[in-house]
């Protein structure tokens, strides 16, 4: 049975939602979250209503003041929601009203729409904050790693199959960079949605003087040089979604990152390769077989990266069809949001420690170094130095490779005459491209694993994450 509206939209009805709509329909279960900035907007509001003459100052501090005391008891857990108020704005306006009587007047030139846009732009600009530091922890502990191994070198995969040796570090950068692009993302999306809402009303702005850029300058919507930023079309405004999708691309993609960093991790500490212990506390055992030990956090990375792709597609699918301006769809855009928020959390804090906690097993990963298989390219670049095309260098070295594993022999056990016949380029100076130092050392180029580029690496992700 439908119930007598008191809903802040109920002049228009005589009766009010049926129950069951309530529950179907209300968003304070997962919206409450946006107290703190829909406190920050509704103060900044009131300001601005002062400054232009809509509120006095009695009524405008006295709405601050209740705003206050109502944030603080939401912070200590002792504030009561009711799902029959429908959303945070609703609560927060009428528990105001029932102790300011002036809160009556708050929401002139205001819509739920350019409110609930202005809570998402400042809870985006926070996320985004967070969730740097967060990543920018697990790149802290990926070079504290790197540098207690600096001298670790091992095989570079491709294929799942040995390629090149590279060192550790280096390959730890390849990481630091995937993560650095996280964090320029995270970024960009702060960037995007450091523009003020406010006073975009519900489609059409408003008729009332209003003053957007004090609104914007109260509430840190500036540009590099103090300057307001104020979204310029009332209508994309309440209906734009970009942000939060954006936003959750943003997590969907560091979700990738830590996905495939997990994924390097787990097969590195199989027996089969054994490059690498994953710390006790990040791993569990088996219910059954007492000798395992399951790279658990490494896994859940994995799953994880799979759910924040989910919430993506959520938003994705929520906006493609909806016509301008707002539609009660978009009341389903925050849980995907929020949920993306609360995984790339915990997901970088997770990496950090697993990170931090791994020990490198030196002596399997100079064992798979070994293997001259891994200078086959290496051996090829000798004979092009000698003036031998590429293409016949690299038949001439696979020739080579065939030659040894017919033999059952390691590439540099094959007797030199034995290889000259494959070419005659070869000469007695042949063996000298399977030492390793000299292979990383001819390295040399921006953005390659020799030593001196490596050093230079450190020194840059020194500055950069200090």
């Amino acid at each position: 049975m439908a119930k007598s509206s008191h809903a802040t939209w109920g002049g228009r009805f005589t009766a009010g939602p049926a129950e069951l709509m309530l529950e179907f329909s209300e968003s304070v279960s997962f919206d409450r979250r946006l107290a703190p900035f829909d406190i920050a907007g509704s103060k900044a509001h009131a300001a601005m209503l002062a400054q232009v003459g809509l509120l006095t100052a009695k009524e405008r501090d006295a709405i601050r003041s209740g705003l206050d005391a109502i944030g603080a008891e939401i912070a200590a857990g002792k504030f009561t929601w009711s799902t029959k108020l429908e959303d945070v704005h609703m609560n927060i306006e009428q528990a105001l009203t029932q102790r300011v009587p002036a809160a009556a007047k708050l929401h002139t030139a205001r819509s739920r729409n350019d409110q609930v846009a202005t809570d998402m732009r400042l809870f985006f600009k926070h996320a985004c904050a967070a969730l740097g530091e967060k990543i920018l922890g697990a790149q802290r502990a990926l070079l504290a790693a790197a540098a207690a191994n600096r001298d670790v070198l091992l095989p570079g995969y491709t294929h799942l199959q040995r390629a090149q040796p590279v060192f550790l570090a280096h390959h730890f950068f390849a990481w630091m960079e995937m993560l650095e692009r996280d964090r320029a993302r995270f970024a960009t999306v702060a960037a995007h949605a450091n523009w003020c809402p406010l006073g975009s009303g519900a489609i059409a702005g408003t008729t009332l003087p209003i003053d957007r850029e004090f609104t914007a300058k109260a509430l840190g919507f500036v540009d590099a040089k103090g300057r307001p930023q104020v979204t310029q079309n009332s209508m994309d405004t309440v209906a734009d979604r970009d942000l939060f999708i954006e936003f959750a691309a943003a997590c969907a993609l560091f979700g990738v990152h830590a996905s495939r960093i997990a994924e390097d991790l787990i097969i590195w500490s199989s027996t089969e390769f054994k490059f690498v212990e994953l710390p006790d506390a990040f791993c569990t055992g088996s219910s059954l077989m007492p000798q395992k030990k399951n790279p658990d956090s490494c896994e859940l990375l994995r799953g994880k990266s799979a759910r924040l792709h989910g919430n993506l597609s959520t938003l994705l699918t929520l906006a493609k069809g909806l016509p301008l301006t707002y539609n009660r769809d978009l009341q389903e855009d925050k849980p995907p949001v929020f949920d993306s928020f609360d995984q790339t959390a915990i997901c970088a804090d997770v990496l950090a420690g697993t990170l931090a906690g791994m020990e490198i097993v030196r002596e399997r990963c100079a064992a798979a170094v070994r293997d001259p298989a891994l200078l086959a390219t290496d051996l090829a670049d000798y004979l092009v130095l000698k003036g031998v095309p590429f293409r016949e260098a690299h038949h001439a070295v696979g020739a080579v490779v065939r030659l040894a594993e017919k033999n059952h022999v390691e590439l540099n056990q094959l007797p030199t005459d034995e290889v000259k016949k494959i070419h005659p380029a070869f000469g007695a100076d042949w063996l000298e491209v399977f030492d390793l130092a000299r292979a990383l050392a001819k390295r040399a180029g921006t953005g390659m694993p020799g030593p001196a580029q490596v050093a230079r690496q450190f020194a840059r992700w020194r500055k950069t994450l200090r």
